[in-house]
């Protein structure tokens, strides 16, 4: 009996960051150790990343971002719940706060989703083969089910679940950081409902379908505010 087929997909996120960070990338994807990337639209070299990755065929997914920097959509043009005061989004750990203290109006993240989905669009001239979240935003409690509607309704069946065993016995981890992981891990789990409901699957590409099952990624180190791109964690 054939043993099944296991594809690895090594996906590289934060693509359209900055010129010098999408062009390690793209070294990598061509040198084989990364196999698709995820585009942050909002990010400052986004136009030039979507570029590149036309031109080298690179499987490109939308990096969805709610805590860093500005918006692309509708927040723009007014105040928001997802931003403070300068018009930047609420950084890593504002955003959490914000959600948790129910300070975030969930109809306006979906209008931040669809307005990067529109504008990923744009930038590629087709569908995103996959959505993640930049810091894990999208499996937070009722963004979650926001981002799941929000990709049932444009046609993306594939996301990722943060999960990693163990992590909370990882003790050479920094307190903060393993605090922040083992959150991470338990708001994935209880996402994995809402996606499920919403025929979303875990990361790997349409021609490898599989079902939804946790895809494992380090978690990000806190970061405690928003801003402009030079302060990005």
């Amino acid at each position: 009996m054939a043993r099944p087929r296991v594809r690895l997909v090594v996906t590289a996120d934060d693509f359209g960051y900055c010129p010098r960070r999408d062009e390690g990338i793209v070294e990598a994807f061509l040198a084989g150790a990364v196999t698709s990337v995820s585009l942050l639209v909002n990010g400052a070299a986004a136009e030039s990343a979507a570029e590149l990755a036309r031109r080298h065929r690179i499987p490109t997914g939308l990096h969805a971002n709610l805590s860093e920097g500005r918006p692309v959509g509708p927040a723009r043009h007014g105040a928001s719940s997802l931003l403070g005061p300068e018009g930047f989004f609420l950084g890593k750990m504002g955003f959490r706060e914000a959600v948790a203290s129910g300070e975030v109006v969930l109809p306006q993240v979906r209008g931040e989703l669809e307005a990067q989905l529109s504008r990923f669009r744009e930038l590629l001239g087709r569908d995103p083969t996959h959505v993640d979240g930049h810091q894990h935003v999208h499996v937070l409690p009722g963004v979650c089910q926001v981002f799941a509607e929000a990709l049932q309704a444009c046609g993306v069946r594939f996301t990722r679940l943060p999960m990693e065993r163990g992590v909370g016995g990882c003790t050479w981890l920094e307190a903060p950081a393993r605090a922040f992981a083992c959150a991470v891990e338990q708001d994935a789990r209880a996402a994995m409902g809402p996606f499920a409901r919403h025929g979303l699957r875990s990361v790997p590409p349409p021609a490898y379908p599989c079902p939804l099952r946790p895809c494992s990624r380090a978690a990000d180190a806190p970061a405690s505010t928003g801003g402009p791109m030079s302060s990005w964690a």
